[in-house]
């Protein structure tokens, strides 16, 4: 027994050399340290705040904006509030973002899949854009895009003009406005019930190759669900349907809806500035690809656009993918220099004309930072969960 006690404070002495003690000991200081650190921060930012008169809470969230902002995708006005315009600018960031990931993605491919063409022309030139657009800083696109393309399009009265109604100025682009009437949700829906067939088709089509090695049409039985069953059901709804024309009235059109030529050079300077990123990173992925999948596919009897779409696109997006998410971010983050050319997005209204209305610098900055933040993150979070989809869609483990 005595000598139990002896050997006890001897183990607790030894406890205190150990490695793993000292790294949590470690690390509980260091977490301190930070602590402390950001505390002293913000009650000196507090106290500075309060010596300059500069406002502590969010109160203006809810007091009224008093300045416009033509180009809203969800109701806004003069009268509305702070926080309104808060979500005008989350949403028009949003808006731009996405459509602008959709149009990078689909350049980028085509570019990607164009510099490894055996033609001499298509390469070097799909090699020539990509070399060329992304050593040009991308403000400069923007301004380009917007002062020297758009800009200089013609006033209202000699607007070009397309077919269907679609007219083209320097103040954007108007097309016709669609008009819904009872019966279009039921459009919407069958639309909707058609391209959950496709998916569920292809899953379908996708199994029974791997079962038996048939093909089955999926595209060509895709394209009459999305058309066929929409269209059967708005001519059996009494076309819920319409369209209203533009029309020049004065000095501008009135009707439809018009596009900005700011949201056109935003979109426009995202898309073909990231897109000449992904071209490398798809090129570099199919190259990745051994070559033997590309001669055991031809030895098949599968044709050049087959192997490419069955063989070798397939093996090589897992290599794509996880560079991708980061071009979605990075266009996600780079639609902030809208504020350059007029858009309005969360900088260039909250982080712009709210901060310089209200003053509240630390309060702005720090929603505008989330707002960033939890966009990557989420995107981030949905790309991943594609990945997993796709290994598990394939088998692997």
């Amino acid at each position: 027994m005595s000598d139990v006690l002896l050997a006890a404070p001897s183990r607790r002495s030894l406890s205190l050399h150990d490695a793993k003690v000292r790294g949590i000991i470690y690390q509980l200081l260091l977490a301190g340290s930070l602590l402390a650190l950001a505390v002293g921060i913000a009650v000196q930012t507090a106290s500075n705040m309060r010596a300059r008169g500069i406002p502590l809470s969010f109160g203006f969230w809810n007091e009224a904006a008093g300045f416009d902002i033509n180009q809203t995708l969800i109701p806004y006005d003069t009268l509305s509030t702070y926080g309104q315009a808060f979500w005008v600018g989350v949403v028009n960031t949003l808006y731009v973002s996405l459509l602008g990931i959709v149009l990078a993605t689909v350049l980028g491919f085509v570019v990607g899949i164009a510099r490894l063409s055996p033609n001499w022309i298509v390469s070097k030139v799909a090699a020539s854009y990509v070399e060329i657009i992304r050593n040009i800083p991308l403000l400069l696109q923007l301004l380009f895009w917007y002062n020297a393309v758009l800009k200089a399009l013609p006033a209202p009265r000699a607007s070009i003009e397309l077919p269907g109604g679609i007219y083209l100025n320097n103040r954007g682009l108007i097309i016709p406005e669609i008009q819904l009437y009872a019966g279009a949700g039921t459009v919407g829906l069958a639309f909707l019930a058609a391209s959950i067939f496709c998916v569920a088709f292809w899953s379908y089509a996708r199994r029974a190759q791997n079962r038996t090695g048939k093909q089955l049409p999926v595209l060509w039985v895709s394209l009459a669900a999305l058309i066929g069953l929409p269209l059967t059901v708005f001519l059996l709804a009494g076309s819920p349907v319409s369209f209203v024309t533009p029309e020049l009235k004065g000095f501008n059109y009135r009707g439809g809806h018009q596009l900005y030529p700011e949201f056109a050079a935003l979109l426009i300077g995202l898309s073909v500035y990231t897109a000449s990123f992904i071209a490398e990173i798809v090129r570099s992925g199919i190259q990745a690809v051994p070559k033997g999948q590309t001669e055991a596919a031809h030895a098949l009897g599968l044709a050049p656009g087959k192997t490419l779409r069955l063989v070798i696109v397939p093996q090589a997006l897992r290599i794509i993918i996880p560079p991708l998410t980061s071009q979605y971010l990075n266009l996600t983050k780079n639609s902030s220099l809208a504020v350059f050319i007029g858009y309005p997005d969360l900088v260039q209204i909250f982080a712009g004309t709210v901060l310089n209305q209200t003053g509240a610098a630390v309060q702005v900055m720090a929603i505008t930072l989330s707002v960033y933040l939890a966009i990557s993150l989420v995107m981030s979070m949905a790309m991943n969960a594609f990945i997993n989809v796709s290994r598990l869609s394939r088998g692997d483990a």
